[in-house]
Parts: C-alpha cells; structure tokens; sequence
C-alpha cells in the first residue's frame, strides 16, 4: 500500500490521471482492452474534468477502454444523485468513447432488478473478453472515502452476507441526504483489482482516514478496511486537509 498527500484536489487528479494513462498502455498492449471503474462524489469530478480536455480528450485511446461503476443510486441518470449522469456530464459525452464501452448499471430500476442486471453485464463482459473466473479481475478502480468511513455502497453496519458471494449486492444506506437505495461491487470483486486508487480530500474526511489507515481493524464501523487487494496493488491520494491526522506520510505537489 502506497499512501500520496497532494496540496489540493487538483493535484490528486493529475496524479491519478498518470496512473490511469500508464496502466491503460500496459494493459491495452497486453490484453487489447482496459477496464477502469469509475466513484461518484465530489473528489473525482476534477479528474472527469481532465479527461474532457485537450490534449487528454483527443489521445487517451477511448476505444480501448471500458468504463464501470463501483457503484450507483437508483435513480434516473438525469437526476443529480446519478453517478452515471455525472460522468456522462463531465466528460462521457465529451469524448470518442464507443457507447457500448460504457456498462452503467441502470439506477432507475427497482435495486434488486438493477443489481441483477449489473451481475449479469459483468458476466457477458467475462465471457465476450475471455476473462478467466468468474469474478471480474478490473484494471484499475477509483475508489472515495466517506467520513463515515464507508466506501462505494459498503457502509458501516454488518456487512450483508451475500457481499462475499455475489459481484453486485443491492443496499440501502442513509448517507449526507443522497438517495438511500443502491447498487455496490462487493469487497471481492474490488479486491480482484489489478490497481485501486482511494482519491480522498476535504477536513471533514481526517478521522475517518486515520481510523481507516491507522487504526485497529474494524470493517463493521470502517468498512473501507475491507478493501485489501489480493493480487494487486492499492495507492491512497489524500489531500493535505484529509491528511492532517496522518503522520510520517510523503507530500507530493
């Protein structure tokens, strides 16, 4: 594990746009396709903005890649709590990526209809791209941090027990007034992941980062602890403010 501190959002967004654009050509020379796993919220949106801009919009080779979700609200992807709509705002419809590249998962059907179909686009994407297993072995995640210490649609509580046995789970969380239903990947399909970027920024986030990073293992209250990549690597982007309960951590610029 790899932990990077960044003078403001901005900076962690050019980071992890490096990352993305040096483990896109390795896998797209090894494999033909990379597949990159997309978080909601505030932390990415100025990646998504980097992404829509020049040069960046005309030279990442968008017919290679293939965009997911780590997870989604159900609602309609023109509402505002739409992950989906959201990068379809900031950057999606702005960039030559091929519509079928794009495996949303359909918020604005009733959850358990909604985790269904998703489980099943995982499924036929394995199975049109040859991938062995039958967990999805993703190339590189985005992944935020609540300050409750959740991520993705895993928060604090028991964790459903079909979350170790099944790619997509649906939940129902209340969480800072956004929709309470959704959609999540579960710890094992996360933990597959060749590479996991936490791209986290904001004060209010500081405890929870300590406690995640930090402190005594506790999944039920940090769920974000679950996130221990078997075979890959994770790398932590913290602005200094979401730092400043760390110690004896690198500042980058």
């Amino acid at each position: 594990m790899k932990i990077e501190v960044f003078s403001s959002p901005d900076s962690i967004a050019r980071y992890a746009l490096h990352e993305i654009l040096v483990t896109a050509d390795t896998a797209i020379k090894e494999r033909g396709v990379y597949t990159l796993v997309l978080s909601g919220g505030g932390t990415p949106e100025p990646l998504f903005r980097l992404f829509a801009t020049p040069p960046f919009r005309d030279t990442i080779p968008w017919q290679h890649i293939h965009l997911f979700w780590g997870d989604e609200r159900c609602v309609p992807p023109d509402q505002p709590g739409s992950s989906y709509g959201q990068a379809r705002r900031l950057f999606i419809d702005r960039v030559a990526i091929p519509p079928e590249n794009v495996h949303r998962a359909q918020g604005e059907r009733p959850p358990q209809e909604a985790a269904e179909d998703y489980r099943h686009q995982l499924t036929q994407f394995n199975q049109q791209y040859h991938m062995e297993g039958s967990i999805p072995r993703f190339d590189l995640v985005l992944l935020g941090l609540g300050s409750d210490g959740h991520t993705a649609s895993l928060f604090p509580g028991q964790v459903p027990p079909e979350a170790a046995t099944e790619t997509v789970i649906a939940v129902t969380a209340e969480y800072d007034g956004r929709p309470a239903n959704r959609i999540t990947l579960t710890p094992p399909v996360f933990n597959n992941a060749r590479h996991i970027l936490f791209l986290v920024a904001g004060e209010n986030k500081a405890e929870a980062v300590a406690a995640v990073l930090n402190g005594p293992y506790n999944p039920n209250q940090y769920p974000a602890q679950l996130i221990q990549p078997t075979s890959g690597e994770i790398t932590w982007l913290l602005d200094k403010t979401a730092a400043s309960l760390m110690q004896n951590v690198r500042h980058n610029g």
